[in-house]
């Protein structure tokens, strides 16, 4: 939902009396805050009419206006004032420990190292002795990870040498200057502070010349800073900047910044890396750019109005995971800190970084690629899990060990969400949800805004609007749909607002530095901020969804937690303060995980009510590592402009690659209005993207699919029922995901991770391994070259099933209908094809198999059954997961868990054979009878249809073809 600093447009025709959307001025904006609610609302909306062309990147922080990364970005490259004490050093089974010491300030910082199961070392540094405990980030990670024995291979002055295991792996640590150095054989895999760039800044008390906790004196504020010397003095860090130290003033908000300088930074070396991906949220490609010239990657998690496209900045949410990927590896940096972080990024050549005796192991020649990471984060400590791969589906799995798996959604979930800033009332849903049923385009869950709310005041109704809530979701139930409504974590202060009083009397919502409430504008106006980091305030706001407590409620109803970043519209960066006081951590400690846990506790909330037997469905805003075992996120507020369109492909992709599967973008765009061209090409991009969601800002023309005239509603339509043609493929998927962390949709390079050409391609994905979707963006397209990977594979186009050999750029031409989408030679894909008017009308339905055959004449695939909606397929292994396997001109269903019980009226009703020869004649095996099958043959394409063999898509049966 847009970000505005003020209130939605609605407000103005309550309070105000007109004008347009532009940005307030923060000074008056601040200055006014103890006035009335109609005083404030009316300076906002007499600032805020206008443009709505583009962010107004003045409200967001540059790296050079950002005191600690320019700081620590003025840091160059060099001799580290770092070592290591190797006569401190301490191993146990699983942990070696080891003191560092800063030489130029003596300040000890405290190293310790683990090796973990599956291939994963972490890399932990804090003060051995700080002045007080640093934040350390706690719940993101499912449990502590499980360790693997580490021992020391070789030890002398210069360093130690430790075994990472079996394979050749060695983790080197050299003591002057200090660095760390994975080696694999002969190959260093990767490197920390190969280029001098740890920096912490340890917490010491104001005056520059306080004495530490060792006893020494502190001459410098910047731990590492001091190997820059005056180069560093004339750059105007210590003496014009000071008091970006101790405070910093953005526009007209001040961080008081109480413990003064407390940044961290550490730098990665990568030899024969020249692509990186990940670190989302970011509206980019899906390669990382090198950001020498520019600024850094930002991770910090805001509410930006309109974003622009291809640049670094912040957007909603962070993942601070980066892979990096060659054709001989793939590995994994993920930086746990939730504090505003920056990531650099540069090329390089090996040889020109690496150096150290140790480094005598390498062979070859000194201009191998080389990609450098930085990451600078602005409080904590560093604590890096380095995921050693060595496949793309390796680190997946390295990764969900760490975080989790993409929660499993419900059936309904994976179909068609209609969405829009605001349906007016009861009528108007009852209405939109008909003529859906009137044109004959499927959808499972109709959405409701903040517009459905009693004056913004969240979990209840507009009882003028929406009187009769539960009837309301009864007429959709009855059709078997479901609805989201708008669940935000900003509270009105209000004291006849029920929840504002509980939250404030049970002491629950975050402060601000001087012990009150803290309190921003948002939505409702002036606005508490529940303290989500409490497990006692998550298990309140979980309370809240019980039936009995969320009135006019009912099962078929879920939530959707928008402005979690958090959003305050009068607060630095249209966010909350950095000082502002979780217990006794400050908000610039954790701001990323607001979003988290807000996401955490509405899930709970939801599984708490049904008594812990319904999956929830939630859709959040922001996020974090670990935001995907709690449901769904979007790409925020886009625009109906085809550069949009585009972005969603790497936006998505780049999620899938850290965990969050279940990704989609606003289908139309949510600013502005499409033209019918980009509305219907959006509607057949969004029908192959995971989470297909139409939706739009109230001020734009309504664009309900049937809006468009006949033609388009048709090529909208089809779009739609394609996708529910391909739900049990995407069921399955989820499934493979919540049970392997593998993501959904997926780059080429995943599964052709030596094919070069594929390592940049962000235009067309894969869902799962067996679909190739390249759908049009470009406006006015006559045709468009993808790319089929694969040397020796084929690709069946899924319209018309003609045979393309992999390994080539194919040229194909475009009409409005089309949707470039190809099956992999050697895939087996089940889909419904009786499409109904929801999901559940079409659970009994049969299936059809395509079977599309490889040069070897083979084919595999799955088919995953449950109930759709209900833990019993993990609580009481209620499911059917089924191998279907094409060899020998024979085709099986065997059983994948024999533990398993489930039962289902659907039936295989017919199979295409593509790429098959003619047989004399078919014969189908099921419980020991033997029965002849219909089939049809089509020379011209190599297509055997069989037609309703009729067996129970649970059996075990054998189709053979002679």
């Amino acid at each position: 939902m847009l970000l505005l600093p003020a209130l939605r447009q609605s407000e103005q025709t309550n309070l105000v009396g007109g004008g347009g959307w532009a940005k307030p001025n923060n000074t008056k904006m601040a200055a006014a805050l103890n006035e009335r609610m109609g005083l404030l609302l009316g300076l906002c909306f007499s600032l805020l009419l206008g443009s709505t062309s583009a962010v107004d990147r003045g409200n967001f922080k540059t790296c050079a206006q950002s005191s600690f990364c320019k700081r620590q970005r003025a840091l160059k490259p060099g001799q580290s004032p770092y070592r290591a004490l190797l006569d401190t050093l301490e191993l146990s089974d699983s942990r070696l420990t080891l003191q560092l010491i800063n030489d130029n300030n003596k300040v000890h910082l405290l190293l310790e190292l683990y090796r973990l199961q599956g291939n994963i070392t972490r890399v932990k540094i804090n003060e051995l002795k700080p002045l007080k405990p640093r934040f350390e980030v706690p719940d993101v990670l499912v449990g502590e990870p499980p360790t693997e024995p580490l021992s020391v291979l070789s030890k002398d002055d210069n360093g130690v040498v430790l075994s990472l295991g079996p394979e050749s792996q060695r983790l080197i640590v050299s003591a002057r200057p200090f660095r760390l150095d994975i080696m694999e054989g002969p190959q260093v895999l990767l490197s920390l502070n190969s280029r001098g760039l740890l920096a912490f800044e340890h917490l010491q008390l104001r005056k520059n010349t306080q004495v530490d906790p060792e006893g020494a004196e502190v001459k410098e504020n910047v731990d590492g800073a001091e190997q820059q010397g005056e180069e560093e003095k004339a750059d105007g860090v210590k003496d014009k900047e000071e008091d970006g130290l101790w405070e910093e003033t953005f526009k007209s908000h001040t961080d008081s910044k109480p413990s003064g300088p407390t940044s961290v930074s550490l730098d990665f070396s990568l030899p024969g890396v020249e692509h990186v991906y990940g670190i989302p949220e970011h509206a980019d490609n899906l390669k990382l750019k090198t950001t020498e010239g520019g600024d850094p990657y930002r991770l910090y998690n805001l509410d930006v109005f309109q974003y622009e496209l291809y640049n670094p900045m912040a957007l909603y949410g962070a993942v601070p995971v980066m892979l990096a990927h060659n054709t001989q590896r793939t590995m994994g940096i993920f930086w746990l800190n939730a504090a505003e972080t920056w990531v650099d990024i540069s090329s390089n050549t090996a040889g020109k970084t690496v150096f150290g005796k140790m480094l005598d192991f390498v062979q070859g020649s000194s201009e191998t690629p080389q990609t450098d990471v930085r990451w600078v984060s602005e409080s904590g400590i560093i604590d890096v899990f380095i995921m050693l791969g060595p496949k793309p589906s390796d680190v997946f799995t390295q990764y969900a060990s760490l975080t989790g798996t993409q929660s499993f959604p419900p059936l309904a979930a994976l179909a068609y969400h209609q969405c829009r800033w605001n349906y007016n009332d009861q009528e108007d849903v009852k209405a939109v949800d008909q003529g859906f049923d009137q044109h004959d385009v499927p959808y499972d869950f109709i959405w409701l805004d903040i517009e459905h709310t009693d004056g913004k005041r969240y979990f209840t109704w507009d009882p003028h609007k929406f009187p009769q809530p539960k009837d309301m979701l009864q007429g959709i139930m009855d059709k078997r749909r479901m609805m989201v409504a708008i669940v935000d974590p900003h509270i009105k202060v209000d004291s006849g607002y029920k929840i504002h009083n509980e939250i404030r009397d049970k002491n629950f919502y975050v402060k601000n530095k001087d012990g009150g409430d803290y309190e921003g504008w948002c939505w409702p106006g002036n606005s508490g901020y529940p303290d989500f980091t409490n497990p006692e305030m998550r298990a309140f706001w979980a309370s809240m969804f019980a039936y009995d407590q969320y009135e006019g409620s009912m099962e078929n109803l879920y939530t959707w937690n928008d402005m979690n970043e958090p959003s305050v519209f009068n607060g630095p960066e249209v966010t909350m303060y950095k000082d502002a006081m979780h217990g006794s951590w400050e908000h610039r400690d954790l701001h990323n995980l607001y979003g988290f846990y807000v996401q955490m506790a509405t899930t709970e909330g939801l599984i708490q009510r049904s008594g812990g037997t319904e999956r929830p469905f939630v859709l959040t805003r922001a996020f974090f590592a670990g935001s995907q075992r709690y449901g769904a996120v979007w790409t925020g507020d886009n625009a109906a402009e085809w550069e949009h369109l585009k972005i969603s492909i790497p936006m998505c992709l780049s999620l899938g690659l850290v965990g969050i599967s279940l990704c989609g973008a606003d289908v139309g765009g949510f600013f502005k209005s499409p033209s019918t061209e980009l509305l219907v090409r959006w509607y057949q991009t969004g029908a192959y993207q995971p989470f297909f969601r139409a939706h739009a800002h109230l001020d734009t023309p309504r664009r309900e699919p049937w809006l468009f005239g006949p033609e388009n509603t048709a090529l909208i339509r089809e779009a739609v029922r394609q996708r529910y043609a391909l739900l049990p493929y995407w069921y399955q998927q989820f499934y493979q995901a919540h049970k392997t962390g593998q993501p959904v949709m997926r780059p080429l390079w995943v599964e052709y991770p030596k094919d070069t050409a594929s390592f940049a391609i962000d235009d067309e994905f894969l869902i799962g391994r067996d679909l190739l979707v390249h759908p049009v963006t470009e406006e006015g397209a006559r045709g468009l070259t993808a790319y089929l990977p694969g040397h020796g594979e084929v690709w069946y186009d899924v319209h018309t099933f003609q045979k393309h050999n992999g390994a080539q750029n194919l040229y194909i031409p475009v009409t409005m209908s089309s949707i470039p989408v190809f099956q992999r030679g050697g895939s087996i894909i089940p889909r419904k094809l009786r499409v109904r008017r929801s999901s559940a009308c079409m659970e009994n339905d049969p299936y059809t198999l395509y079977v599309a055959l490889n040069p070897q004449r083979a084919a595999e695939g799955e088919l995953y059954i449950d109930d759709g909606h209900t833990f019993s397929f993990q609580t009481k292994k209620e499911f059917i997961h089924r191998s279907l396997t094409f060899a020998y001109n024979t085709l099986t269903s065997r059983n994948l868990c024999t533990e398993s019980n489930f039962s289902t009226k659907s039936w295989i009703e017919k199979v295409l054979i593509l790429g098959a020869s003619k047989p004399k004649k078919v014969t189908l095996q099921m419980d020991g009878k033997e029965t002849s099958v219909e089939f049809e043959f089509d020379a011209s394409m190599s297509v055997l249809t069989l037609r309703k063999p009729g067996m129970n898509a649970g059996a075990d049966w054998t189709v053979k073809l002679q």
